[in-house]
């Protein structure tokens, strides 16, 4: 099978091409733009592999789309490039509506196409598998969890942009008949995620001495799932899923921020010890605008149907992600170009 997969130089990305790459004989075409989140370190070590090349292009260029596709002749697309930081989204909504929305319209369109001239038979095998967030549904009470027909309410220019990404391939399945799969994943977190979000940032700023920015008084819920889970479950939707179904996959971790937190400093209390506890450096700052208060997912349908349950409970994910970047601060620092110095961003003082 031939994949080109979009946005594979980001966390999740690269860690989808990294284990399809080591456990399976897929060949992959990496799309991506290399945005600051975007670097290729993190699949350095299979930079040479046979089954796989990269391609540095961005999503919006329809032309450039529609010749991929020509060059490539994919059997399947999986489509991850997006602005995916809501803080950013807040400070400059500008790109997410550009990458989130146009850019996945230009490609929904080049794969029509391309599809289009396929033969019978590789027009019923083909896949455009569109993975989206939890954040689409909007804000859970104290109780509840996300499902597959949960209704759509974003509340972030994040959100909303991945919500309409959503609606276009669902439309272009049923318009055109275009054989699509879409997943809704919960919080990532693991090897390889970029400096700014909420777990690297407080391992790093811990490591620094810097203090750990908790947004309000640290409440909100997320309900947490270990990239190397995700991925696999990507894999087996796109193989195993039915034509036009939705899939959510979560960890089943919920944990507020200010406990993300707390367990972080604790496991480096435990594998880094300094005089002061790590905990100690926990600071509360303004809350971000329209902040969901939680977010948490059904996964029973992709399990009964798929057969697919996460390997990693919140404990053993943390600490290996903890061990990572203890491991791996070089990294950190190649991946950082300088634009982003650790704070959080998206907050409006005084509101």
């Amino acid at each position: 099978m031939k994949l080109m997969i979009t946005g594979g130089a980001g966390f999740i990305g690269s860690a989808l091409i990294r284990t399809l790459i080591s456990e399976t004989n897929v060949y992959i075409v990496n799309v991506d733009k290399l945005s600051y989140a975007g670097n290729l370190e993190s699949l350095a070590g299979i930079s040479g592999d046979a089954s796989y090349v990269f391609e540095h292009a961005d999503i919006c260029d329809a032309d450039k789309m529609q010749a991929l596709f020509k060059t490539h002749r994919p059997d399947a697309v999986m489509h991850l490039a997006a602005e995916s930081h809501v803080d950013r989204s807040i400070d400059g909504p500008d790109d997410f509506i550009q990458t989130n929305i146009v850019g996945t319209y230009s490609l929904l369109q080049a794969s029509r196409t391309y599809w289009e001239t396929l033969s019978s038979k590789k027009k019923a095998a083909f896949r455009f598998h569109h993975i989206s967030t939890d954040e689409v549904f909007g804000s859970l009470g104290a109780e509840g969890l996300f499902t597959e027909t949960s209704p759509y309410q974003p509340n972030s220019p994040y959100s909303a942009s991945k919500s309409a990404s959503d609606h276009l391939v669902r439309a272009w399945h049923h318009t055109y008949a275009l054989p699509v799969l879409i997943t809704n994943c919960s919080n990532n977190y693991g090897p390889y995620q970029f400096p700014e979000k909420l777990i690297p940032l407080m391992i790093l700023n811990a490591l620094a001495g810097k203090p750990l920015p908790v947004y309000g008084k640290g409440q909100h819920v997320r309900d947490w799932l270990y990239v190397e889970d995700h991925v696999r479950a990507l894999y087996r939707v796109l193989t195993k899923g039915r034509v036009g179904e939705t899939y959510n996959i979560g960890g089943g971790n919920e944990m507020s921020n200010l406990g993300v937190v707390e367990t972080i400093c604790s496991l480096m209390d435990e594998l880094l010890p300094r005089p002061e506890k790590y905990n100690n450096l926990i600071r509360f700052v303004d809350d971000r605008p329209g902040h969901d208060l939680r977010y948490a997912i059904d996964a029973a349908k992709i399990s009964r149907e798929l057969g697919w349950q996460p390997r990693e409970s919140f404990a053993t994910g943390l600490r290996k992600t903890v061990q990572w970047y203890l491991n791996h601060l070089r990294w950190c620092e190649r991946v950082s170009d300088g634009r982003y110095q650790g704070e959080r961003l998206g907050v409006i003082s005084g509101t």
